[in-house]
């Protein structure tokens, strides 16, 4: 993805009134290219990207196999920064950043923001399931972006649940469709003798941070927007 000449990072953090903008004014993109951009931002970084996926396969294999009783201590405290560990590398390839593979780390630095986001959101989730399924089928695709709010864009747990929520709702079909070619992808990863999976995967975060970068490019703050003229 070429350099848009503002930067998504940490940073430079997002004015919520253009993010409001954007949602006002809908919301559209194409799946197959967003799925090709993913392909070509893994294969640049092929190893590093398999690598930390291996990574984080040892680590549930460990907590499966050797403690079964606290797997969801994983699910709770590590998953969500390690997981976010794709956006930030993500983030790094797009600036054409140096990289390092403790970059795949930096999500530790959002740790509680991290954590109480997915928590809540889950929780969310898996209560509109139980419910009446369809609520929970809207929220699971309407927090898509909830983690990377908080991390490209500063916001507290609630704020970023609703923002993505907001801004996917405007286009409610074509992100359950994107879901769905994200969840086909990793298909016929599992079917590639499974190990296709260290490939999917990785594509899987990297295609979501890659929309949501799109997406929200233009909310980030410009610190000329700042400058006062007399």
């Amino acid at each position: 993805m070429p350099f848009t000449g503002k930067k998504l990072n940490t940073k430079k953090k997002m004015d919520q009134q253009k993010i409001q903008r954007i949602i006002n004014s809908g919301v559209d993109f194409n799946i197959g290219v967003i799925l090709s951009k993913a392909w070509e931002m893994f294969k640049s970084r092929a190893m590093f990207h398999i690598g930390f996926m291996v990574l984080i396969g040892a680590i549930q294999a460990a907590f499966t196999l050797y403690l079964p009783d606290y797997t969801f201590l994983y699910t709770i405290f590590l998953a969500p920064p390690l997981v976010c560990g794709y956006y930030f590398m993500a983030n790094r390839q797009t600036q054409e950043e140096y990289i390092e593979f403790q970059n795949y780390f930096d999500g530790f630095k959002y740790w509680w923001n991290l954590i109480s986001t997915n928590l809540i959101s889950s929780i969310l989730i898996v209560g509109g399931i139980i419910l009446l399924i369809i609520p929970g089928v809207y929220l699971l695709v309407g927090y898509m972006f909830a983690l990377l709010f908080v991390i490209f864009g500063g916001f507290d747990f609630w704020t970023s649940m609703e923002l993505s929520r907001r801004m996917v709702h405007t286009n409610w079909l074509k992100f359950f469709l994107f879901g769905l070619a994200l969840i086909a992808l990793n298909i016929a990863g599992f079917l590639c003798l499974i190990v296709g999976l260290f490939i999917t995967i990785p594509m899987t975060y990297l295609a979501v941070y890659i929309l949501f970068e799109e997406l929200t490019i233009d909310a980030v703050e410009d610190p000329k927007d700042n400058v006062i003229h007399l």
